[in-house]
C-alpha cells in the first residue's frame, strides 16, 4: 500500500500542463508533464492565477451561469435567489478555510477531497467519503451533459409548434435530442395529449416595475421535469455551481507557492464568482418578466447582443465541466484502487498507460456518466449531486476539525484565517442544508456512508498515513489519565492489572490468552526483558523489537500492552518494569509469571493454523502489516528451549523476583502447565459450560493455618470470581474445597464451614463449597518444636508434599483450572530451590494450576 508520501499517479491525465490547468486537477508526477518521463526543470511553475484561480473560477461557473440563472431567479425571486447565493457561499465559505488550512499544512497528492480526507482521517472514512466523492463527480459530468444536450437543442431543435425542419434546427425534439429555442418570445412547450402550451415573454430593459415583480417567490411547474419546484429543489440546482472550489487545492503539486497561491487564489476565486453571480441575478431580475425565466432557461440567447457568445460559453463551459468532473473523477477511483480499500472490484482502476493515465479509471467513470445521462434532465439529477457535494464538504470540514482538536504539533498551516468553530459551523450547515434540499437522499448518502464505513472497517485496512483517531485518542486519554487520581482509588471498584512476563511467546501463547480473561477490562502488559548492556551496544534492541510483539498482539487477538526493557538480569528488568510500566493511575497491580520448571516447553506457532496458513501465503493481500509478516514474526521469536539448553534465569533470581514484588505490594500469580488449556483462541466456540473452576484457598504448604479470610485467600476468591465472569468461563462451575481435620478433638471446623459460607454470600459469589478432610495427609507433617521466623519456609517431607498433591489430583483432576495459595517465598536465597521444590512436588501433573499470592484487600460486602 502506497504512504502518503507516495504519488498516486506518475503523470497528468490530461498529458499537457495547460490541459491540468483546464481540468482544475494536478499532475501528480514530479514533472507534471505528460508521458516522456523528461524530468521538467522547474515542476512547480504555476502562479496564483494560472494555478488557482482559472480552475475554481471554471470550475465553479459551469453551465449554472447560462442554463439556470433564470431557473432560480424566475422560481425562487430576486430575494430568495440572493438569500440561496448567500447560504451557499456561506457553506462553501466555510470549507474553503478548512481547505485552505488542510492544504497548507503539506502538499496535496492525486485524489484531492479523497486525499485529504483519507490522511487526516485514516482509511475508513477517507475511503467512504472518497467513494462518495467520486460518485457526486460522476453525476455532476452526466449533469453537465445534459445542460450541453439542452443548450444544442435551443439552437438546432425543431420548434414543436411547426414540427417541420427549417435552416439549422433541425434536431428532433426529445432527450435524445430535447428542447426547441422559442421564437419571438413567444415560447412553446409540448403539453399533455401532444398539446403545446404557447407562453408570452418580453424583455422589458431596466423596468422598476418588472424588479418589483420579480422580487418575490413564485415557485411553480418546471417545464424540464413537470414537477413543481421549492426552495430546496431550486437551491440544489442553484448550488451545483458553488462544486468547484476544491479544484485549486488540487493544484498543490503544480504550484510555485502552494501555501499562498491555495488560499489566495481560491479565496478570490470565491468572492470573483459570488460578485458575479449577485450582478448576474439583479440585472435579470431588473430586465425579464417571471415568464420569460421561468418558461426558457436558455433566455441568455435571447437577449444578448449576439447570441453565438452565449452559445459559445455554453459549450464551452459544458465540455470544459463535464470533462473536468470525469478527469477528477476517475483520479479519485485511481487513488482508491492504489491504496486497495476496496479490493478487486476497483483493482482494474489502478491500470494506467505507458504514460501514467489511468485509462480504466476513466473507463469506470464514463460508464457511470453514461448512466446518469439517461435520466434525461438537468434538474432530476441536481438534488443527488449536491446531497453528495455536501457531504463531502462536511467530510473536508471534519477533518480540519479533528486536526485542530488533537492540537498536534506537526498541525501548523501557514493559513491562519480558521478556528475549530468555522469547521463547526462548515459540518453542521452542510449537514443541515443536505436535509433541506432532499431528506430521501440525504438520509441514503447518509446510510450508504455508513455501510462503506462498515465494510472498510471490517476489512480492517491498515495504512502508515497516519491516524488522525490516534491523535484525538490521545488527547482524550491524557486528559482522563490526569483526572484518575490514585488517593481515590476504592476497592469496590478494584480490578486486576496484570504485567504478564514473557520469556518467549512461543511457549506462552495459552498463557498470555488465558490472562487476556483474567483481565476483567484492566490493564493488560506484556513485559519481556531483554538482556544487555546499553553501554556496550551501538543502539537499544529494544526499539526494533516492539513491532514484533505488537504483531503478536494483533495475531491473537488479545487487549495487551507490550513494555519492553534492556537489563543485565532478568530481575533487575522486572524490577524496572513493574516501577515504570502504566502511567497515572492505570499501573500493573499484579505480576503473573511462567513456572520455574524443568518441562520441555511447546512451540505453539507449531500448533496453531492461523500461524501455520498465513506462513504459507494466505495473508491478507495489500494489507499493511508495519514491516512485519507472518514468516518474519516466526524468524524473530528464537524457538523453543530444549532440557540440556542453558537457562537464562537461576532458582535463586526467579524466587528473588517474587519477592521484589511482594515488597513493592504486588500480588503474584506462577502460572503451571496452561500450554494444556485449551479452548481460549480468538475463534473457539467454548464458553465454559463443560469446565470446572477449583480453588482452594487453605495455605496447603501450612497446615496448621486455618484463615480462610485473611488477604491472600480473598484475594485467591476474588480472581477465581474474576475468570468465572469472563466470557468464554461464564458458564463454568466454581467450586471451592475446603480442608478439614475431623479427627481432630476441636470441631470448630463445623463453625468454619458455616462462616465461611456466609462470607460468600455476603460476596456475592455463586459456588459449591466441598469439605476435604486431610487427616491423612496431615499426618505427614512433622511440626517444628519452633515456629519459623516470618518469611523462612517450613521443613516439609517429601511424604506430605507427596499426600498433598494426591489430595489434589483426586479432587480436581477433571477440573479446567485451579487456584492455589502460593506462600511467601524464602527470605534467604540459599532456601530459594527448596522453595521452588516444594512448590513443584504440589502441582506435579495436575494440569493448568495458577499459585496466587495476594497482598492487596480487594473484596468489599458493603455497597
Amino acid at each position: 500500500m502506497s504512504n502518503e508520501h507516495t504519488p498516486l499517479i506518475t503523470s497528468g491525465v490530461c498529458g499537457l500542463a495547460a490541459s491540468a490547468v483546464a481540468c482544475g486537477m494536478e499532475s501528480d508526477s514530479p514533472d507534471g508533464g505528460g508521458g516522456s518521463g523528461t524530468p521538467s526543470k522547474d515542476p512547480r511553475r504555476l502562479n496564483t492565477f494560472f494555478g488557482v484561480m482559472v480552475p475554481t473560477i471554471l470550475s465553479m461557473f459551469s453551465i449554472v451561469l447560462f442554463l439556470r440563472t433564470g431557473f432560480v431567479v424566475g422560481h425562487a425571486g430576486l430575494l430568495q435567489g440572493l438569500l440561496m447565493v448567500i447560504v451557499a457561499y456561506i457553506i462553501i465559505s466555510l470549507t474553503v478555510l478548512s481547505i485552505c488550512a488542510i492544504s497548507t499544512n503539506g502538499a496535496i497528492q492525486g485524489g484531492g477531497a479523497y486525499y485529504m480526507i483519507s490522511r487526516s482521517l485514516g482509511p475508513e472514512f477517507g475511503g467512504s467519503i472518497g467513494l462518495m466523492f467520486f460518485l457526486a463527480k460522476v453525476f455532476a459530468c452526466g449533469e453537465y451533459v445534459l445542460g450541453l444536450v439542452e443548450a444544442i437543442l435551443d439552437v438546432f431543435g425543431f420548434d414543436p409548434e411547426t414540427s417541420v425542419a427549417e435552416g439549422v434546427r433541425v434536431l428532433p425534439h426529445g432527450y435524445c435530442s430535447v428542447a426547441v429555442k422559442p421564437r419571438d418570445f413567444v415560447i412553446a412547450h409540448k403539453g399533455a395529449g401532444n398539446q403545446t402550451l404557447r407562453y408570452n415573454a418580453s424583455y422589458t430593459g431596466f423596468s422598476v416595475a418588472t424588479l418589483r415583480s420579480n422580487l418575490g417567490a413564485g415557485y411553480s411547474l418546471d417545464y424540464s421535469t413537470n414537477s413543481v419546484t421549492s426552495f430546496a429543489t431550486v437551491f440544489a440546482v442553484m448550488f451545483t455551481s458553488c462544486t468547484g472550489i476544491m479544484a485549486g487545492a488540487n493544484m498543490s503539486g503544480e504550484l510555485k507557492s502552494p501555501s499562498v497561491s491555495i488560499p489566495k487564489g481560491t479565496i478570490v476565486a470565491v468572492f470573483y464568482t459570488f460578485t458575479v453571480y449577485i450582478l448576474l441575478f439583479i440585472l435579470v431580475s431588473a430586465t425579464c418578466d417571471r415568464t420569460l425565466l421561468i418558461q426558457d432557461y436558455g433566455f441568455l440567447q435571447r437577449i444578448n447582443i449576439w447570441p453565438p457568445f452565449v452559445t459559445v460559453g455554453i459549450f464551452c463551459a459544458a465540455l470544459s465541466a463535464a470533462m473536468c468532473a470525469m478527469i477528477g473523477a476517475s483520479r479519485i477511483l485511481h487513488a482508491l484502487a492504489l491504496d486497495h480499500l476496496f479490493g478487486l472490484p476497483l483493482a482494474p482502476a489502478a491500470i494506467t498507460s505507458s504514460s501514467g493515465n489511468p485509462w480504466v479509471a476513466v473507463l469506470y467513470t464514463w460508464g457511470l456518466a453514461q448512466c446518469v445521462v439517461f435520466a434525461g434532465q438537468l434538474n432530476a439529477v441536481a438534488s443527488l449531486v449536491t446531497v453528495f457535494y455536501l457531504l463531502a464538504y462536511a467530510a473536508v470540514d471534519l477533518a480540519c476539525l479533528a486536526l485542530e482538536w488533537a492540537s498536534a504539533p506537526n498541525f501548523r498551516p501557514t493559513f491562519q484565517l480558521f478556528s475549530w468553530h468555522t469547521c463547526l459551523l462548515g459540518i453542521v450547515s452542510c449537514l443541515v442544508m443536505m436535509f433541506v434540499i432532499n431528506p430521501v437522499y440525504s438520509s441514503g448518502s447518509i446510510v450508504l456512508l455508513l455501510l462503506l464505513l462498515l465494510f472498510l472497517h471490517y476489512r480492517s485496512p491498515t495504512s502508515s498515513w497516519g491516524y488522525i483517531s490516534q491523535a484525538l485518542i490521545f488527547h482524550q486519554v491524557r486528559k482522563y489519565l490526569l483526572m484518575l487520581d490514585v488517593r481515590k482509588d476504592h476497592v469496590k471498584f478494584w480490578r486486576p492489572q496484570m504485567l504478564l512476563m514473557v520469556a518467549n511467546p512461543r511457549s506462552s501463547c495459552q498463557l498470555i490468552l488465558f490472562v487476556n480473561q483474567l483481565k476483567k477490562g484492566g490493564l493488560y502488559v506484556l513485559g519481556h526483558v531483554q538482556l544487555g548492556d546499553l553501554d556496550s551496544l551501538p543502539s537499544d534492541p529494544v526499539q526494533q523489537q516492539y513491532n514484533f510483539w505488537l504483531s503478536l498482539v494483533d495475531k491473537l487477538g488479545v487487549k495487551a500492552f507490550v513494555d519492553l526493557t534492556l537489563s543485565p538480569s532478568v530481575r533487575q528488568g522486572t524490577q524496572h518494569l513493574l516501577r515504570i510500566t502504566g502511567l497515572g493511575g492505570m499501573k500493573p497491580n499484579t505480576l503473573i509469571l511462567g513456572f520455574y520448571d524443568s518441562c520441555t516447553p511447546e512451540d505453539f506457532f507449531l500448533q496453531d493454523s492461523a500461524f501455520r496458513d498465513s506462513a504459507i501465503g494466505k495473508g491478507s493481500e495489500g494489507e499493511y502489516n508495519f514491516g512485519v509478516d507472518l514468516p518474519s514474526l516466526q524468524a524473530h521469536f528464537p524457538p523453543v528451549r530444549h532440557v540440556e539448553s542453558q537457562r537464562w534465569l537461576s532458582p535463586e533470581e526467579y524466587a528473588g523476583i517474587i519477592s521484589d514484588a511482594i515488597k513493592m505490594n504486588k500480588n503474584v500469580c506462577l502460572a503451571r502447565y496452561f500450554f494444556q488449556l485449551e479452548g481460549e483462541e480468538k475463534d473457539s466456540k467454548v464458553d465454559g459450560s463443560e469446565r470446572t473452576i477449583d480453588v482452594w484457598p487453605l495455605n496447603l504448604l501450612r497446615p496448621a493455618s486455618r484463615d480462610y479470610e485473611d488477604v491472600c485467600s480473598l484475594f485467591l476468591l476474588q480472581m477465581a470470581c474474576v475468570l468465572n465472569m469472563s466470557y468464554k468461563w461464564r458458564h463454568a462451575k466454581m467450586r471451592i474445597f475446603l480442608n478439614v481435620e475431623t479427627e481432630s478433638s476441636d470441631q470448630g471446623w463445623v463453625v468454619n464451614e458455616e462462616t465461611f459460607r456466609e462470607l460468600l454470600r455476603k460476596l456475592r459469589i455463586r459456588a459449591s463449597i466441598k469439605i476435604v478432610p486431610w487427616d491423612s495427609v496431615v499426618q505427614h507433617h512433622v511440626p517444628p518444636d519452633e515456629e519459623p521466623p516470618a518469611g523462612e519456609p517450613q521443613a516439609l517431607s517429601e511424604e506430605f508434599l507427596s499426600a498433598v498433591n494426591c489430595m489434589l489430583t483426586e479432587h480436581s483432576s477433571q477440573a479446567a483450572v485451579r487456584f492455589l495459595y502460593l506462600p511467601r517465598p524464602a527470605a534467604r536465597r540459599s532456601q530459594a530451590q527448596q522453595y521452588l521444590a516444594q512448590l513443584e512436588a504440589v502441582t506435579n501433573s495436575l494440569g493448568p494450576t495458577l499459585l496466587i499470592h495476594g497482598v492487596t484487600p480487594v473484596t468489599y460486602t458493603d455497597l
